[in-house]
Parts: structure tokens; C-alpha cells; sequence
């Protein structure tokens, strides 16, 4: 049974594989690289708009994620970590290649018709893991490009199961819980001129299976039950392979629109969002089962957010929950207030798995092992954050961290739940903020006090280096065109693309 269960799975790898001798973990001392080490194993988990006190173990108000709670008293919690932008294609780009949007060309969201996606010149984590031995897999939202060569197939990953870009950018029949709250997909063409069309794209949203679109529309209430199974799917048969593996999963959670397997919210009291905490929650705990059943010893768990509030700079648009796992090696209940960031995992997990970092390009994130290792807290002295949308360019840098200083020299433009815009402000001199005492960003420091006469020529050099070592660096320049032809759609004579046949585990295709 266990063997006809992973029959689609194991037939999607063997072919990646086949051929391949048995890789060795060692390497010669003569290449400046350990010998005799055992590569370990890496799961990245990437929640999306996901606060920071929606932990209970950030907020203990929050009784909602009892399995990442028990993370946190078994690894390491972050106070201090940020997503590198506060957009999705943008935040992923940068954890996949440890490299800002202006350096790896991915500054805004692409679309369900985009030609392209993360130029192809950038090297993501999973090209580096797949050249060091590793078996590799995403799970879950991609949102770097569907089109030919941007396909995560073609990016460095051996196996893929998920949605090309987020799920609000295509109909489904089970929209779930919205504001304002939108249809599901129309059935024919008269229902197609009475459709909200500003909730979403006229095509249905895909759910890819490799380089097969297996079900449109996605069923959304079952979709984190599929990334849970084949993720567990993907540990058995990696751990069983004698290969080191590398699996991310980026989950829909918490995401809108909110769906549930068995929907609560039309219940008097019901929690929409607490209820896909939860089941975010549950998913992650299966996983971790998983891991401390197969291989405890030897696996890093890495959880945390894509982003919290959408677009913003401020501390809400950017610090997010995260921890990490690995028993025996990360120190428990532990607690790190390194000022660390989603660029950092790309250049920790190659220098964890022997590698070596792609050359000729400049990285803005660094290797943090020892603070993982709890024999350091030293963590980046400056950290910035792209416009991701708000307010000025898209990927341009007008926010920056200088130890517990936090400096705008532009502000608003944010949309507001009711469709306003926030007027933009350009800061001469700076906005700062003293976060160690307002972490709230509520009063900025007066700019004739010493401390702020202190940090002002501290600031403007930080800004003036990124902006030159950018300027001299290898960077890269993402095609942002359209075309519809491009649009996934496994049906095209149905008005959305409706496929007949759904997702199964014998791998059904369209």
C-alpha cells in the first residue's frame, strides 16, 4: 500500500536520477572543503502575510499554534528577522538567491500572463543544493515565473507541486472568506458578464504537478492537505535514498482569500483567521513528526513569513515570526536577537551543506550558523528594505536598520482596508527611530537631539555604501512583459480553463 501511495512521486525522482552513481558526502581536504562531513538535510517553511504575534510563543495571548509553539521550546525564536521585501515575488526571489530585488532584478510581483520571471542569470538555492548532491523539492506558491525556463523544474528543483503565483489571482470554486468577498468561477458565459472582475483574473487558478497543470481550478480546501501529503511523501522517499534533501515549502497560509477544509466561519463566534492558523499549525506539525521520526539527527527546520503587512516598510510590513529546529545541534528554548533576515538562509545553508556560493555577484545575506548554533548573537549592524509597493520605486531602498535604528527617508502611499492612499512623504533628513525603545515607530527622534546628530551621518553612509556596492555589482534585470498566450490553462475550449479530470496520487493529468 505504502509503495503504491509514493508510485507518482518515486517515478517523478527515479527519472531525475537515473544514472546517477551513488554521491559521496565527502570531499577532498586539497578543495578547502570539509572531509568527511555529512551533509545535512534543510526544510524551509515560508508562511505568507503572517504577523508576527500571530505565534503564541511571540504573543501568549495567541492559543492558535500549539505544534510551532513547541518548535520554539524545542529550537531557537527569532526577535529579530525580516523578510527581504514585503511583497511576494520580490521576498521569495530574495531568499532563493540571498540577493536584494536590485541586485537580482525582482522587484514587484509578476503576473499570471508575465513572459518571465526571476532572470535566468541568478542562481537560486536550489541550483546550488541540486549541483552539492541534494534531492530537491518545492512545495506550494512559486510566484517566480511559469513560463518555459522560469519553471521551478528549471531553476534547480527536482520536483514540484503547487500554484505558479498566489491564489487570489485566479477563480477557484471555493473562493473561501474574502473581504469584500468574491465568487467562484463562473460555469458559462452568462455568468461570466455578471463576474466581479476585479477580484481576480477570468482564468482559474492551476495547480501544477511538475510541468502538468493537474487540477483547474484549484480546489483550495484541500490544498493543504495535498502540500502536506507530498511533502511527507518527498522526506520518506529522500531519507530512504541515501541522498541529503532540500525540500520548501511555501505555504497559501495565511494568505487570502481563507479557506478551510471544513469551513467554521458561518459558525456565530468563528475566527476565519484563527481557524487557518490552525490548520497552518496542524500542517506544520505533521511535518515535524515526520522529520523527528526519519531524520531528527541530521535536518535544519526553518520556519518563517514571506511578509506581514503588505507593502509597507515599517516594522509590520517586514519583521516576521520565525524559528528554527534541529535537535542535537540547535540549543532549546532559546531565544536570538540578532537582527537577522530571509537573505541570510541562502548563504547559511550552502556553507551548512559544503558548498560554495555562485561567484562573480555580491550576497546582502550572510551565514548565520553559529547564532543557530547559540555560540553567537552577532547579526547584521545594517539591514534595508526595499519599497515593496507603498510608496516610490519599486525595489529601491528608502528604509534602512542601523542597529536599533531605524531610518525613512520616504514614507506612505500604502492602500487602506477602505481604498485610500496614504500620502507619500520624502523625509530630508530622515525619519529615525529608536526602536530598542519604540518599537512601535511612533515617535521618530528629534532632529536637534545628540543622539540623533549621532546617528544621522551613521545612516546616511550606511545608505550611500549599499546604493555604490549595488551600482559595482554583477546585478541582473527581470523582463516584466505580458502576454496572454502564457497564461496557464490545461483547458482552453472551457471559459476558464476548467479541467475535468481532478488531482489524484496516481498523478492524474489534465
Amino acid at each position: 500500500m505504502e509503495i503504491l501511495l509514493l508510485k507518482g512521486l518515486f517515478l517523478v525522482l527515479a527519472s531525475c536520477f537515473l544514472g546517477l552513481f551513488y554521491y559521496q558526502h565527502t570531499l577532498v581536504s586539497a578543495s578547502g572543503k570539509r572531509s568527511g562531513y555529512k551533509k545535512p538535510n534543510f526544510i524551509i517553511i515560508l508562511a505568507d502575510d503572517i504577523g508576527w504575534g500571530d505565534l503564541g510563543s511571540n504573543w501568549n495571548l495567541k492559543k492558535d499554534t500549539p505544534h510551532l509553539d513547541k518548535i520554539a521550546t524545542e529550537g531557537m525564536r527569532f526577535l529579530d528577522f525580516h523578510s527581504a521585501a514585503s511583497t511576494c515575488s520580490p521576498s521569495r526571489a530574495s531568499l532563493l538567491t540571498g540577493r536584494l530585488g536590485l541586485r537580482n532584478g525582482v522587484t514587484h510581483n509578476f503576473a499570471v500572463t508575465s513572459v518571465a520571471g526571476l532572470p535566468l542569470n541568478e542562481t537560486t538555492l536550489g541550483d546550488v543544493l541540486k549541483e552539492a548532491g541534494y534531492l530537491t523539492a518545492v512545495i506550494g506558491k512559486w510566484h517566480l515565473g511559469h513560463n518555459g525556463p522560469y519553471h521551478p523544474n528549471f531553476r534547480g528543483f527536482d520536483y514540484y507541486l503547487g500554484i505558479p503565483y498566489s491564489h487570489d489571482m485566479g477563480c477557484t470554486d471555493t473562493p473561501g472568506y474574502n473581504l469584500p468577498p468574491c465568487p467562484a468561477c463562473p460555469g458559462h458565459t452568462a455568468a461570466m458578464r455578471k463576474h466581479q472582475k476585479d477580484c481576480y483574473p477570468e482564468i482559474a487558478l492551476p495547480l501544477f504537478e511538475n510541468l502538468t497543470i493537474v487540477q483547474q481550478p484549484v480546489d483550495l480546501t484541500s490544498l493543504a492537505a495535498k502540500y502536506t501529503e507530498k511533502a511527507i511523501q518527498f522526506i520518506q522517499y529522500a531519507s530512504r535514498s541515501g541522498h541529503p534533501f532540500f525540500l520548501y515549502i511555501a505555504l497559501a497560509h495565511m494568505h487570502v482569500p481563507l479557506t478551510l477544509a471544513q469551513p467554521t466561519w458561518d459558525l456565530p463566534g468563528q475566527d476565519p483567521y484563527g481557524a487557518n492558523l490552525r490548520e497552518m499549525d496542524a500542517l506544520v506539525g505533521r511535518i515535524k513528526h515526520k522529520v523527528d521520526s526519519t531524520a531528527k539527527e541530521n535536518t535544519l527546520l526553518w520556519f518563517t513569513g514571506g511578509s506581514s503587512a503588505k507593502q509597507t516598510t515599517w516594522e509590520g510590513g517586514h519583521r516576521v515570526p520565525t524559528l528554527a529546529y534541529w535537535a542535537g545541534k540547535i540549543p532549546a528554548n532559546a531565544t536570538s536577537p540578532a537582527m537577522l533576515s530571509t537573505l541570510d538562509i541562502f548563504p547559511t545553508l550552502v556553507s551548512l551543506a559544503n558548498a560554495s556560493l555562485p561567484p562573480n555577484r555580491q550576497f546582502d545575506g550572510m551565514d548565520v550558523s553559529e547564532v543557530l548554533f547559540g555560540q553567537s548573537n552577532k547579526g547584521h549592524q545594517t539591514l534595508f528594505h526595499p519599497n515593496s509597493g507603498a510608496a516610490g520605486k519599486y525595489g529601491e531602498i528608502q528604509a534602512l536598520r542601523v542597529d536599533q535604528y531605524k531610518a525613512f527617508y520616504l514614507t506612505g502611499g500604502a492602500k487602506a482596508c477602505d481604498g485610500s492612499i496614504g500620502k507619500e512623504q520624502r523625509h530630508q533628513p530622515p525619519l529615525i527611530f529608536n526602536l530598542q525603545h519604540d518599537i512601535q515607530e511612533a515617535a521618530p527622534l528629534d532632529t536637534e537631539t545628540a543622539e540623533y546628530r549621532a546617528v544621522l551621518p551613521v545612516v546616511n553612509k550606511a545608505l550611500l555604501d549599499i546604493l555604490w556596492n549595488i551600482a559595482t555589482d554583477n546585478v541582473s534585470t527581470a523582463d516584466y512583459s505580458h502576454d496572454p498566450a502564457v497564461t496557464p490553462c490545461c483547458n482552453p475550449q472551457h471559459l476558464v480553463c476548467r479541467c475535468q479530470l481532478a488531482y489524484s496520487n496516481s498523478s492524474q493529468r489534465c
